[in-house]
C-alpha cells in the first residue's frame, strides 16, 4: 500500500509539473507560483542527493522532480518577467536567484534542525510548503483574473500528489504536523479545483 501511494504520489506531482511545462510554453506565461517554484527546487534538489545514497523510489522520483523543476524554472525566467514588479530585466533575475537561495536556506535549515534520520526533515518542509503551494495557486488564479497557464488535469493531480504521502505519512506514520497540512492541502486544492472550473465555464461560456 505504502509503495502504490509513493508512485501515486510520483506520478500526480510528474503530471503536475508536465503540466506547469506545455501551459507555460502554450500560454507564453508561468505555470507554477514563484515562491511554489523556490521552496519545490530547494527541497527537491537537496534531497535527491541525500536520498540518492540509499537509493528507493523516492529519490528516483526526486531526481526527475528535480529535473522538470529545472525546466520550470527556465521558463519562469523566461515568462515571468513581464508579469513582475521588476523595472529591468536585471533586477527580475537577481530577485529570482535571490528567492531560490534564500529558499535552499530555509530547506537546510530544516536538514540542521531535524537530521535526516526517519526523513523528518523532509516531512516537516515539505507539508508547510506544499500547504502554501495549494494557497498561492489560488492566489495566482484571482491575481490574473484567467485561466492561462492552468488546467484542471494540473489542478486535480496536485491534490491526488499531495493526499497520497498525507494518508502515509500523516495517517500511517500518525504525524500530526504532516495530518493538519495535509488536511488543509486538500481543504485549499479542492477551493482551487472549484474556482479554476468556475473560470474556465465563465470563459468558454463569453466566447
Amino acid at each position: 500500500m505504502e509503495m502504490f501511494l509513493t508512485l501515486l504520489s510520483g506520478i500526480g506531482w510528474c503530471i503536475v509539473y508536465e503540466e506547469c511545462i506545455r501551459l507555460a510554453i502554450r500560454d507564453k506565461t508561468y505555470a507554477m507560483p514563484f515562491w511554489a517554484l523556490a521552496l519545490n527546487i530547494a527541497w527537491e534538489g537537496i534531497y535527491t542527493v541525500t536520498d540518492m545514497s540509499t537509493g528507493g523510489v523516492q529519490a528516483i522520483v526526486n531526481l526527475l522532480w528535480f529535473c522538470l523543476d529545472i525546466v520550470i524554472l527556465i521558463l519562469y525566467f523566461k515568462y515571468g518577467k513581464k508579469s513582475h514588479e521588476a523595472k529591468s530585466d536585471s533586477v527580475f533575475y537577481a530577485w529570482t536567484i535571490l528567492g531560490v537561495a534564500s529558499m535552499v536556506v530555509v530547506q537546510l535549515a530544516f536538514v540542521k534542525e531535524f537530521g535526516l534520520a526517519g526523513h523528518l526533515s523532509a516531512q516537516y518542509s515539505a507539508f508547510p510548503q506544499n500547504l502554501l503551494m495549494s494557497i498561492a495557486f489560488i492566489h495566482m488564479l484571482v491575481k490574473r483574473g484567467n485561466t492561462k497557464g492552468q488546467s484542471m488535469l494540473l489542478a486535480v493531480a496536485k491534490w491526488i500528489g499531495t493526499l497520497a504521502p498525507t494518508i502515509t505519512m500523516g495517517i500511517m506514520s500518525t504525524n500530526y504536523v504532516v495530518l493538519a497540512c495535509g488536511v488543509l492541502c486538500t481543504v485549499y486544492d479542492l477551493i482551487y479545483i472549484a474556482l479554476l472550473y468556475r473560470a474556465k465555464k465563465s470563459e468558454k461560456e463569453g466566447v
